[in-house]
């Protein structure tokens, strides 16, 4: 049997600690896809969860490399920042040297977390009918 350690990364306030890994296959292409728990440090509680997917396709244009999920009472404290911080490291670990976010333009709180990482708006689409997102 093969054991792998599962990926941890903390900062002073937060922890995602991977949940679990699973892959699809879309357009042709084979994306993995980790979900980490997003955890304060102390206490140690779960405040939500997010995600990177690795790879790009037409699917991934549209949702994403990344996603994030803060639980309502938790909200307010910067930990989708965070998370997406401590994620850019995971995903530089993993060869991964740009990351494509996206947001639905009325989510004005994930608009300023993504403004807050300094990314660079590289405009707004509209959502194919044909897509998931839709």
């Amino acid at each position: 049997m093969f054991f792998r350690k599962k990926l941890a990364y903390t900062d002073n306030e937060i922890t995602i600690r991977e949940r679990y890994r699973y892959k699809t296959f879309e357009f042709n292409q084979t994306v993995e896809t980790i979900y980490f728990d997003i955890l304060t440090v102390s206490p140690q509680r779960k405040v939500g969860y997010c995600d990177l997917r690795m790879g790009m396709n037409p699917e991934l244009e549209i949702l994403g490399q990344v996603g994030y999920h803060i639980d309502e009472k938790y909200r307010g404290h910067h930990y989708a920042l965070k998370a997406c911080r401590l994620l850019f490291r995971c995903a530089k670990q993993l060869g991964m040297e740009t990351l494509q976010i996206t947001c639905n333009p009325d989510n004005h709180a994930s608009r300023k977390t993504l403004e807050a990482l300094d990314g660079t708006l590289e405009g707004i689409v509209d959502v194919p009918e044909s897509h998931s997102c839709y």
